[in-house]
């Protein structure tokens, strides 16, 4: 059963980068997924693709995937570099701030 190696990335809501740390194992859904007529819900007969595993690294996520069998396919994280200004919020009250101070 194939599985994706991944970390998270963080929500929209977020802006800190609480519970992006981790690498996630998750199993990919085999069957496909149906529509229950009386209430519209979706559903699958496929367990695993209800399975979470969290991995401290992506190197025991690894190792787990490899002891068990498990092909898995990793995907790489793409890094935001962060947006530090130079003297940070604390530059716009400056004593040695030249020119005005505007709104």
């Amino acid at each position: 059963m194939p599985a994706r190696i991944y970390q998270p990335a963080r929500t929209a809501m977020q802006s800190g980068t609480a519970k992006t740390r981790h690498w996630i194992l998750e199993f990919v859904n085999d069957t496909g997924r149906e529509v229950d007529p009386l209430m519209g819900w979706t559903s699958s007969a496929d367990t695993q693709a209800q399975v979470k595993l969290r991995f401290d690294t992506k190197e025991a996520a690894l190792e787990y995937a490899r002891e068990h069998g498990i092909d898995a396919v990793v995907s790489d994280p793409h890094k935001r570099k962060p947006n530090i200004r130079k003297g940070g919020y604390g530059e716009n009250f400056a004593t040695n701030r030249r020119g005005a101070w505007t709104h």
